[in-house]
């Protein structure tokens, strides 16, 4: 494996696939379970499979980029875990791109079958500096009465690139989603997530982190429709908007009519550390049942000059003390991360970033530490 690609991989014990440009890379993947299989080697059972989910979860209608990715639906992979097992270790989805300018459809289709477990994590990351390509990216995803999924969508691409991506879920009776989703920005970044409650008892925590610097542009549309009775969500993102970004957090949670006893939040943060950074934020309610428990809220602000004074005043520099608020502001969801490869892969990323030169990198690798 190249070393730039190796640096960039998440130290994880996991299936892993690799794509590159969205070509199936057999050499630095590992060794796949049965469960795991590309559309185009899959066997009957799995092809029927296929037909009965893929294209069925996301309304193409109402989403122009998903009916796009319909339509140019090449390969795919399908993420299959039967009844009653969980998958021993995660699935690492690898997407990488590597060429200047080229375009990528890549599509997921996830299903979880009854009382069945998985961790998948999907990561999107360029090897160089130079790509400028576009990928629209398309997981679908089918949580069965009873089963669990812990979800992570890194998308960690050069300032130049393109992504168009979305996540459509449907839960089932007792079903359980736990996501993680965060974007380091680009020259264009949208993602969509698309959260349906089907079944009672469904229940959905979904956090996310947004640090666009430079002018790059980061865009989170979120809609979680509650269609049935007694189903929960918890959704927190936060952003950090720098330089002359700009970040959009369109978060919507609607109510159906039947979904009595409905328990559900979202709260959106945003820290701006420039005069020229811009967010754009618009948390929605839209309830209509009469027994439900809702609150919805989003924050923008600048860092605190009376927490920066006072860590001036334990001896930080100015430079120091803004960088350790910055990352402590989102510090928080990262501690929250259960997978343990990929928290210790954020958190000295996430630190670099903020800490443009060693030292203060160091001073945000400390706060991280200190929270362990």
């Amino acid at each position: 494996m190249d070393a730039p690609i190796k640096d960039e991989l998440i130290p994880l014990d996991a299936y892993r696939v690799v794509l590159i440009d969205g070509v199936f890379d057999a050499a630095n993947s590992s060794s796949l379970p049965e469960s795991v299989v590309r559309f185009s080697t899959a066997s009957v059972a799995q092809q029927e499979l296929i037909q009965q989910y893929l294209g069925k979860i996301v309304e193409g209608e109402r989403h122009l980029f998903a009916t796009l990715n319909n339509a140019w639906v090449d390969d795919g992979l399908l993420i299959h875990v039967p009844r009653n097992q969980v998958l021993d270790k995660p699935i690492y989805i690898v997407n990488i791109s590597s060429a200047p300018a080229v375009s990528v459809n890549q599509r997921v289709l996830i299903v979880l079958e009854e009382n069945s477990r998985a961790d998948i994590v999907e990561h999107y990351f360029s090897v160089s500096s130079e790509s400028h390509g576009f990928v629209n990216s398309l997981t679908e995803v089918h949580v069965a009465d009873n089963a669990s999924l812990f979800h992570y969508r890194l998308n960690m691409e050069q300032e130049q690139a393109q992504h168009i991506g979305a996540v459509h879920v449907d839960l089932q009776r007792h079903a359980r989603l736990r996501g993680f989703a965060i974007a380091l920005g680009a020259s264009l970044m949208r993602i969509d997530y698309q959260l349906n409650h089907r079944g009672q008892g469904a229940e959905l925590d979904l956090q996310g982190v947004y640090v666009p610097r430079n002018n790059q542009l980061v865009d989170y549309h979120t809609n979680i429709c509650h269609w049935v009775p007694h189903c929960t969500s918890n959704e927190v993102f936060r952003g950090i908007v720098g330089d002359s970004a700009q970040a959009i957090f369109n978060g919507r949670i609607y109510i159906h009519p039947q979904a009595q006893k409905t328990l559900a939040e979202l709260s959106n943060k945003n820290l701006l550390t420039s005069n020229k950074a811009e967010v754009n934020t618009k948390p929605e309610l839209e309830i209509y049942a009469d027994d439900v428990k809702c609150a919805h809220g989003a924050t923008v602000s600048q860092l605190n000059t009376n927490a920066r004074y006072y860590l001036q005043s334990r001896g930080l520099s100015r430079s120091e003390a803004e960088v350790m608020l910055s990352f402590g502001f989102i510090n928080e969801l990262l501690e929250q991360i259960v997978q343990p490869g990929v928290h210790d892969y954020l958190q000295p990323r996430l630190a670099k970033l903020f800490g443009r030169d060693y030292s203060l990198s160091q001073a945000a690798q400390l706060l991280g530490d200190g929270n362990e």
